[in-house]
């Protein structure tokens, strides 16, 4: 079998499965080799579980052979964030008081993946608790960006995203509160997509606050791929209520709006001086509107008449109240704020999201940065609230890799990361697609669509 297979979409791979060109097994054994093989150096997958793996491609080849088909994802091999907890397999969240954590039931998404006949064959590394926007942590050290080890894949959602691109697994499903989706699949130049808040049960996420017991605030399950038809597939498989709510409501997100680029208003929102962009980044963003523009885009400069600042500033309050319980009782209690608080956070949420949601009666998505840079290099020191990055030749804050992030996530909406043309120096970057809330199906076709224009994913060399 050729390695070109293991960079296969998904939706791809699926078929041929179906199609007996190609057997579960054969496909687990050719993604276990290349993790022996070239795991190393990107330090991605962290945890195997190879022979349960095996006993579960098998029990589907056998499926296959008799004509059943066990779901969408039917004998697909995958790995799993280390954050999300999978029944018999380590989980850890990067944290050494759960280095021999080994859950006895799935998360909820997990579970769902497997009723569509995914098989999951292990775990990639998380940075501790998913709390920092690179992949590092006590007990499996650190992940390095294939395209340059150097440098980042990005976090929480780092290992997956390495992942994917390397082509270690079929897809991969990360979760995402502050960019842990969006921000490594931009640095990998993968697809990502953080869903409408609710959309998919986080119940199995190891943050510590919840203890996989319970749902994070602005925090969403979403799934990392190699196309935009993998995230479809996978949005298909994964949205829904948890079984408990089942019994009494389904969920139909709309199908998109249009087909062609021709059929979307766009409004682009590139620059805000509360967060400098790299001027290269900045130049690829613009030379990707002219020509999403000469592919037959309705695209103009507009955004909401919301305050960049002012709602940058209320994620970064709400994040901090939801994490925390995690930072222990006497700093949570300082840093957390009064429920009293909370309750005037959500009347400005509410505000804010009523904005975005006049703007979205004229316009049907807006583009925006992902982060101000492309991938930069390790930075491990101190606590990262003090870190620093130089942009343009100035320093700021290294908080400011989530402004752009924390606008979208603070207010719910989908936002779907495709690839766009490297940098010179090679780097992938990518941009954020947004739609209005529950539109997460216009999200997906748009970023298949900029893909179409832009060239979508490639394979980093060497692997």
């Amino acid at each position: 079998m050729s390695n070109e297979t293991a960079v296969w979409p998904a939706v791809r791979l699926a078929q041929a499965i179906r199609d007996k060109d190609l057997s579960s097994r054969e496909l687990l054994e050719l993604y276990l080799e290349r993790i022996e093989r070239l795991n190393g150096p990107v330090n991605a997958v962290v945890t195997l579980d190879a022979d349960r793996a095996r006993a579960a491609a098998d029990e589907a080849d056998a499926a296959t052979a008799r004509g059943d088909v066990l779901g969408p994802l039917h004998g697909l091999p995958i790995t799993i964030k280390d954050a999300i907890e999978v029944a018999g397999v380590r989980s850890t969240g990067g944290a050494v008081e759960l280095t021999d954590h080994v859950p006895t039931s799935d998360a909820v998404a997990v579970a769902k993946l497997k009723d569509a006949g995914a098989v999951v064959f292990g775990k990639t590394n998380v940075p501790r608790w998913s709390g920092d926007l690179q992949t590092y942590n006590e007990i499996f050290g650190t992940t390095n960006n294939p395209w340059e080890t150097s440098r980042g894949p990005g976090g929480s959602s780092g290992g997956a995203a390495t992942a994917v691109t390397c082509g270690f697994t079929s897809f991969e499903v990360g979760t995402d509160i502050g960019g842990s989706v969006r921000i490594p699949s931009h640095f990998c130049g993968t697809f990502g997509l953080k869903p409408s808040f609710g959309v998919i049960p986080q119940r199995g996420y190891l943050d510590q606050v919840g203890g996989g017991t319970t749902d994070a605030d602005i925090n969403v399950f979403g799934p990392i791929a190699r196309s935009a038809a993998d995230l479809d597939l996978l949005l298909d498989v994964l949205a829904g209520p948890p079984p408990e709510q089942a019994v009494a409501w389904r969920l139909e997100l709309p199908e998109p709006k249009g087909t062609s680029l021709a059929d979307y208003r766009i409004g682009v929102w590139f620059e805000d001086p509360r967060c400098t962009i790299d001027s290269e980044y900045l130049s690829i963003l613009r030379t990707t509107v002219d020509a999403l523009s000469a592919a037959g885009a309705k695209i103009e400069e507009a955004h909401p008449a919301v305050s960049f600042t002012e709602q940058v500033d209320l994620f970064n309050l709400m994040i901090t109240a939801a994490i925390a319980p995690s930072m222990g009782p006497e700093m949570g209690a300082a840093v957390g704020g009064s429920h009293y608080d909370w309750l005037q956070h959500e009347r400005a949420r509410v505000g804010f999201r009523n904005a975005w949601a006049d703007w979205f009666t004229t316009y049907d998505a807006l583009l925006c940065p992902v982060t101000p840079t492309p991938p930069f290099p390790h930075d491990q020191s101190e606590e990262f609230f003090t870190r620093t990055m130089t942009i343009n030749g100035e320093e700021r804050s290294y908080l400011d890799n989530v402004c752009w992030t924390g606008l979208i996530g603070i207010v719910g909406l989908p936002s779907a990361v495709p690839p766009l043309p490297k940098t010179a120096a090679g780097l992938p970057v990518g941009v954020q697609v947004v739609t209005p809330y529950l539109h997460d199906r216009d999200a997906v076709r748009l970023a298949g669509l900029v893909a179409d224009v832009t060239g979508g994913y490639v394979t980093p060399p060497g692997f």
